[in-house]
């Protein structure tokens, strides 16, 4: 159907209000005309709120790992390029190995990162008691140190991502679901919201997330194979906040399960804790499963007995991977100009700003970045 020119016409159409499509939009708005469109009532509702937020160096296969390094110097000029407040805190990450499977499985993944910048660093086990003294004496078996992790303010990030935006004259709109996309001509028209409201657009970026296949699936594009993951998290009590303080006085490290059986952090007077699942969902809402929480208390109570019972409350969000688990940042040949930034898994905001700037370069045709040290077919859909 050809578009009438009393349609909103725009050079692209972002899909997805999340940490991803808040991010990829707005770099790609320095110098064209963006829309930005989420199916729900307010933005990054689903994964980009419910995500634990760290950044963590050194987590993930390697071609994450080196997102995650380019991200960090980022985080820095992004505060003062969007006028956001301290996006880091630093807090250190503590990888431990309660049994022989955690050990042998923790000298695996030193010996992969040998010699990489921000790497774990291996500690003995009493190192591993001293920095973490909620831990129960002797249970740690092995252990790593990241000392340049941080806890990510994602909400600020988002935020700024979304004025900054608006100050390069991008639009966002919200409650707006894709419900169609067509080719038209050499570009792509988009259906929104339950008018049909018509919209064309050069390229189309898909970083819907967890609906990312569902989008493409709606334009006629073949789908990347997405698996949406449930992850479930739940702020517990400590009846003795004293046993949270520190070696010296201050906040506990994250403390994760070489095994990725558990991991936890303090948060306040409470602990947030999580059995780091992963359970093959569809796209949805997702909620807490009580099984996964009582699996996550009775996890962390083993290595900590802190006597952790009563939930103060619990989420669950979506974490999506393709086959290798790698992002995905491209567009199949046979569809030019409708392109995918998806495929985040756990590490879509630790590895945001580098990852933004890439994928704004594959749209463009523009160089890559200098920091990212990538092709432009790096995560393109064809390897998969």
């Amino acid at each position: 159907m050809p578009v009438s020119s009393t349609q909103p016409s725009v050079d692209t159409i972002v899909v997805g209000g999340g940490i991803a499509g808040a991010s990829i939009a707005y770099e790609l708005a320095a110098d064209r005309s963006v829309l930005l469109v989420e199916a729900e009532p307010e933005l990054a509702r689903h994964s980009t709120a419910r995500s634990a937020a760290t950044y963590v160096p050194g987590h993930g296969p390697a071609p994450v790992r080196a997102l995650i390094r380019a991200s960090g110097p980022r985080f820095a000029r992004l505060e003062a390029e969007l006028e956001a407040p301290p996006l880091l805190a630093p807090r250190p990450v503590l990888h431990v190995a309660v049994d022989a499977d955690g050990e042998a499985l923790l000298a695996a993944e030193l010996a992969a990162q040998d010699g990489e910048p921000g790497a774990p660093v291996p500690i003995d086990p009493d190192e591993a008691q001293r920095r973490c003294p909620a831990l129960r004496p002797g249970v740690v078996r092995g252990a790593a140190v990241v000392e340049g992790a941080a806890d990510v303010d994602a909400a600020a990030l988002h935020q700024a991502y979304v004025r900054g935006l608006r100050r390069r004259g991008g639009r966002v709109r919200t409650g707006a679901p894709v419900t169609e996309v067509r080719r038209n001509g050499s570009g792509w028209e988009a259906r929104l919201g339950p008018d049909g409201e018509a919209v064309a657009a050069a390229e189309v970026v898909d970083a819907a997330g967890a609906w990312a296949d569902a989008v493409a699936e709606r334009a006629g594009v073949p789908r990347i194979g997405l698996t949406p993951m449930r992850r479930t998290i739940a702020l517990v009590a400590v009846p003795d906040p004293a046993r949270l303080a520190g070696p010296d006085g201050g906040r506990l490290p994250m403390v994760v399960d070489a095994r990725e059986g558990f991991y936890f952090k303090q948060e306040g007077d409470g602990l947030l804790v999580s059995p780091a699942d992963e359970t093959p969902v569809h796209p949805h809402d997702a909620r807490p499963d009580e099984l996964d929480v009582a699996t996550a208390l009775e996890r962390v109570e083993a290595v900590t007995g802190l006597g952790l019972r009563s939930v103060r409350t619990a989420w669950a969000g979506l974490r999506s991977f393709v086959a290798d688990r790698l992002p995905v940042v491209g567009a199949w040949p046979e569809h030019p100009g409708f392109f995918f930034c998806a495929g985040q898994g756990g590490s879509g905001i630790e590895t945001a700003p580098a990852l933004a700037a890439f994928a704004a370069a594959v749209v463009t045709g523009a160089p890559t970045p200098d920091d990212v040290p990538f092709g432009r077919d790096a995560f393109a859909p064809t390897r998969l």
